[in-house]
């Protein structure tokens, strides 16, 4: 195997060892600190679609594959294994939330989503729910944490069932998830029916 082979990124090659460290649950990117290979021509579209090469990756496993060595580090994501790191560009979020199920009422209601590949997530502490507006069309963008610096983009269908579970509070309007509450927008800019 030639010197080159082995330094230019490869998805193939990605996939390949991610298999190999693959272990039941999540593969522990945070601990590996492999050397940088350079950029790979892969993108993460804001619907969550997966382009390689330009084309959508049409395989649902290894979309989670990859998904489970995603880490993001300045800003920036990377897929990383134990012996290689390589950078991936991401429009908007890694992942979108897809569905969520809602358990309880008030402050005792907890909120539990699912992304598009796979992930389920309970809304709290640690995981949180924040909303940007756009300043120029005031459209909502709302996110959940996932993991480790990855979020997923509430899709649509989702955040309007959301905003109809929002209620007021100390001059907010928003979500409760697991005793902690997740303001949306001002208690004054919204009107629910």
């Amino acid at each position: 195997m030639s010197k080159e082979s082995i330094t230019t990124p490869s998805a193939e090659r990605l996939a390949d060892a991610a298999r190999a460290a693959a272990t039941k649950g999540l593969p522990p990117v945070h601990l590996w600190n492999p050397p940088f290979c350079g950029d790979l021509d892969m993108r993460i579209a804001r619907d969550g679609t997966w382009y390689y090469l330009g084309s959508p990756i049409a395989r649902a496993g290894l979309i989670r594959l990859f998904s489970n060595i995603l880490r993001r580090e300045d800003g920036k994501y990377f897929l990383v294994t134990p012996v290689e790191k390589v950078g991936i560009t991401v429009d908007d979020a890694p992942f979108v939330a897809v569905d969520f199920e809602a358990a309880g009422d008030g402050d005792a209601q907890v909120l539990v989503f699912e992304t598009n590949v796979g992930d389920k997530v309970l809304a709290g502490t640690d995981t949180p729910i924040r909303c940007d507006i756009d300043p120029a069309t005031g459209e909502p963008s709302p996110y959940v944490h996932v993991r480790a610096g990855l979020e997923a983009l509430i899709d649509r269908k989702s955040f309007y069932r959301l905003v109809e579970l929002g209620e007021h509070h100390d001059e907010a309007f928003g979500l409760w998830s697991d005793g902690v509450f997740f303001p949306i927008a001002a208690s004054d800019e919204v009107v629910v029916n």
